[in-house]
């Protein structure tokens, strides 16, 4: 399973357009209330459903993590405790853990991609730089068990790069055609 976590303030295009490419490949994906129901309302007042809370995630079932970014989803993500422990056990196992946008600072913070090849919003490159992390210019980059977006911009080869981790990439093509991306 794979869940995503939203937070209010979270960027509409990075957390749906994960969600929505992830199900067209047949990967079990859930949303994750931050919040205290499951009601979110992100960066540009889109009020969205959740599937489940923080407290209904069952670790051992976590394929991957995924943090979409937007302010102040983004520092309101980074306010929870329990979710940075979470993150903490799940990279540590070598499991998948995924960020875009202003999310991947979070893992600068954690250490998790120092000496890592990761790419971020611009307004974050000099964070993850001073943390380590060797940036490239690319929507999506997997460095070993962390994956990395740009932004919203990006959002589709950042799906894409998932569902090729998590799957293959012939599936990931496949979608991207279907929705009429053309790189």
């Amino acid at each position: 399973m794979v869940y995503i976590f939203l937070a209010d303030g979270f960027e509409t295009i990075e957390a749906l357009t994960v969600v929505d490419m992830l199900r067209r490949a047949g990967i079990g994906i859930q949303t994750v209330s931050m919040q205290a129901d499951t009601t979110v309302t992100s960066a540009h007042k889109i009020a969205v459903q959740a599937d489940v809370m923080l407290s209904d995630v069952t670790e051992q079932e976590a394929e991957m993590y995924v943090l979409p970014g937007g302010i102040p989803g983004t520092p309101n993500l980074r306010s929870s405790d329990t979710l940075m422990q979470m993150l903490e056990k799940q990279y540590k196992e070598g499991k998948y853990i995924a960020a875009i946008c202003a999310a991947p600072g979070i893992f600068s913070e954690l250490g998790f991609l120092k000496g890592r090849h990761a790419i971020c919003y611009p307004s974050y490159e000099e964070q993850l730089e001073q943390e380590g992390a060797f940036l490239v210019r690319e929507g999506a980059v997997v460095d070993g068990n962390v994956i990395t977006g740009r932004g919203m911009g990006t959002a589709i080869d950042f799906a894409a790069a998932i569902i090729t981790v998590l799957k293959d990439g012939d599936t990931a093509d496949a979608i991207k055609k279907a929705i009429v991306y053309e790189v």
